[in-house]
């Protein structure tokens, strides 16, 4: 014999497909109701291009956005200071695409109704396959009220919405399209952003200051411009800080270092030393936080949308490899175990699409319906912190459907686990939210009355759970005091209810199950203990259709 034969040692299956390339929007059947049902039908075939697209272009490019992550260029080879983030090319295609789509601006271009609740399912798909690029568009579309409140600003608001991406460093004046970052939290702060001691002195022109100071987390650094909390003379108060200065110039501000952070890897997280950088004045001294709450409200939303969007592709991914993987004589998703996992997880990731997408009408509609806009007020930070909190122990859950597949870089998952954590963080942790629905209750009662009329659907009096319903009336009618040691049971209790009347608003067929497993007390503290006799069939059919 001339050499050795080649030979393999054994052969591949029992191993599922590529998932990409797949269409997010027909493959969602949940979605596609949510659309409906929250005012939005008419922005369907805009949903549904960029859910294919994706589905497979934006999937494919995720992976080396990811992989190769942001990196911090403080000066250039002649020792000048440039302060530069490079990214992947990866991550400009994503950036590109999602403002192309209207990722970030399509609900303040778009006088349509429902345009809120669209441009809230573009975020959702968007958030499935590349999670880190959500964190400027999300902070560029939650900016564009703020800015518009300041009429030196129209033109940063009007390119803050414009379909077109730009990367390059150079004044606005010189782009059809801008992004935006955030910089609110310092080292001794936190949360708690009074105590700021970033400084903005008042210079010679009405509106501009020089500040002086630092951030903690200061958010997509490489974007246009950033809207800050510092101490004026007035107190705290929202600015605008430019990246470039109209002559080119760049800005006095220099990034200290790249967060490095347990996931959100495409997205770059900096910290940053004011030094005497010239800023624009937002809203009125010393009115700084009341400024910036319409830019929270949205982000928070986004989280909640994040997150569910999250729980969505984990999901998708399970019941991918369950329908292809066989395990003891028949496929996975056959096996009455993993079906009750799995259909566990499906009625829980609907559950949190059906709320956000509620909430973003409420936002939609807001400016004309008092009763609206005091119900995103408070859903929102209710949302945000039931939705966040779950989608970690959710994603874990998906993983275990893949075992050790699930724990590797090549599938999706693990950036999936790494992202989950970050939203119930992000603009406000739990205790946070918990503390914000207590003080709007009691300071805006308002937006209890709105709370009780959403629930009013499973009030009747034949249905199970109606004694834990009547159980909220006080707090939200008669503005009961709920103790502040008690605020994570209530605002969970507030939670699932406002997910079960959401299902039975919209005649979900899971939203029976989803009532009594989650309002009934009849599931256990993991996913996977539906009691026998659910119908899980019937939820897994709306997962993702063979």
């Amino acid at each position: 014999m001339s050499g050795v034969p080649p030979f393999e040692t054994h052969r591949v299956d029992n191993q599922p497909p590529d998932f990409a390339p797949c269409d997010l929007w027909s493959a969602d059947i949940a979605l596609r109701e949510a659309v409906t049902a929250n005012g939005a039908g008419d922005f369907a075939g805009d949903i549904a291009s960029y859910a294919r697209l994706a589905g497979d272009t934006l999937y494919r490019l995720s992976f080396d956005a990811h992989r190769d992550r942001p990196r911090l260029r403080t000066h250039d080879r002649f020792g000048r200071r440039i302060d530069r983030v490079e990214f992947h090319p990866n991550y400009h295609a994503v950036m590109q695409a999602a403002i192309e789509h209207g990722v970030a601006g399509l609900s303040w271009r778009d006088g349509r109704p429902g345009a809120h609740v669209a441009r809230a399912a573009l975020g959702y798909l968007h958030y499935q396959v590349e999670p880190g690029t959500s964190c400027p568009l999300t902070m560029t579309h939650a900016a564009v009220p703020v800015l518009r409140r300041e009429p030196g600003l129209r033109e940063w608001a009007d390119k803050a919405v414009a379909p077109h991406y730009d990367p390059r460093e150079v004044p606005i004046a010189d782009k059809a399209g801008i992004t935006l970052g955030m910089g609110m939290t310092e080292k001794q702060g936190g949360s708690d952003v009074r105590a700021n001691t970033t400084t903005a002195t008042p210079l010679g022109s009405p509106g501009e200051y020089a500040l002086v100071g630092h951030k903690w987390f200061f958010s997509a650094p490489m974007s246009d411009g950033f809207l800050v909390l510092a101490q004026a003379p007035g107190g705290l108060t929202c600015l605008l800080v430019p990246r470039r200065m109209p002559d080119a110039a760049k800005n006095a501000f220099r990034l200290l270092r790249l967060k490095d952070k347990l996931g959100d890897w495409s997205n770059a997280s900096s910290e940053v030393e004011f030094t005497g950088a010239w800023a624009r004045r937002i809203g009125e001294e010393g009115h700084g936080i009341a400024t910036i709450l319409e830019m929270v409200m949205l982000t928070r939303l986004d989280c909640m949308l994040g997150s569910a969007a999250l729980m969505r592709m984990a999901l998708a991914q399970a019941l991918h490899h369950c329908r292809h993987r066989h395990a003891f004589g028949k496929p996975l998703i056959d096996q009455p175990l993993m079906r009750n996992v799995l259909a566990d997880l499906a009625i829980e990731a609907e559950a949190a699409l059906g709320l956000s997408m509620r909430v973003a009408r409420a936002v939609d509609a807001a400016p004309g319906d008092p009763s609206e806009a005091a119900f995103a007020r408070i859903a929102t930070a209710i949302g945000k912190y039931w939705i966040c909190k779950r989608a970690p122990a959710f994603v874990n859950e998906a993983q275990e459907c893949l075992g050790g597949n699930g724990y590797v870089e090549e599938s999706l998952l693990p950036r999936l686990y790494r992202q989950a954590p970050l939203n119930s963080i992000w603009e406000g942790s739990g205790n946070i939210q918990c503390l914000d629905v207590l003080r709007a209750l009691s300071k805006e009662p308002q937006t209890g009355a709105a709370l009780w009329t959403e629930l009013q659907d499973l009030r009747p009096a034949s249905r199970p759970h109606a004694p834990t319903i009547d159980r909220l009336r006080a707090p939200l009618v008669e503005q009961a005091r709920i103790e502040e040691a008690n605020a994570r049971r209530f605002v969970e209790q507030l939670a699932l209810a406002l997910q079960a009347s959401v299902l039975l608003r919209t005649r979900s067929p899971i939203a029976g199950m989803f009532c009594q497993s989650r309002l009934e007390e009849s599931h256990g503290l993991a996913f996977g203990t539906l009691q026998a006799g659910t119908d899980l069939e019937a939820v897994l059919a709306r997962v993702l259709p063979a």
